[in-house]
């Protein structure tokens, strides 16, 4: 019983760190950045840096949390959660690229 209540912390961080309640394939129109004036741009394009900060944090957190080997599986729900994160972080980049691509045409 106590193996239990000790892992069952662990399994939820995991879950909050990673995520999961994100949407997991979440696309962006590049369109739209060319509607957008330089202000709403530059306010998008650090709202893009901010959360692509973020995100590394958590995927930093997440790769170095010392895990039990006592723990079935979670090894697997960290590389998992690291793999989505680092997903999320090269849309980010997409986007961020998009915004760049933008602003330098406009502005």
């Amino acid at each position: 019983m106590k193996v239990i209540s000790t892992a069952t912390p662990l399994i939820c961080s995991f879950a909050l760190l990673g995520g999961c309640a994100s949407p997991l394939h979440a696309s962006f129109d590049p369109a739209k950045y060319d509607r957008m004036s330089c202000v709403e741009l530059n306010v998008a394009m650090g709202e893009v840096a901010k959360e692509m900060s973020a995100t590394a944090i958590t995927r930093g957190k997440v790769a170095k949390t010392n895990i039990p080997d006592w723990l079935w599986g979670a090894r697997r729900v960290a590389s998992t959660v690291t793999a989505r994160q680092s997903a999320k972080i090269e849309r980010l980049r997409q986007q961020e690229a998009a915004i760049a691509a933008a602003r330098r045409s406009k502005c």
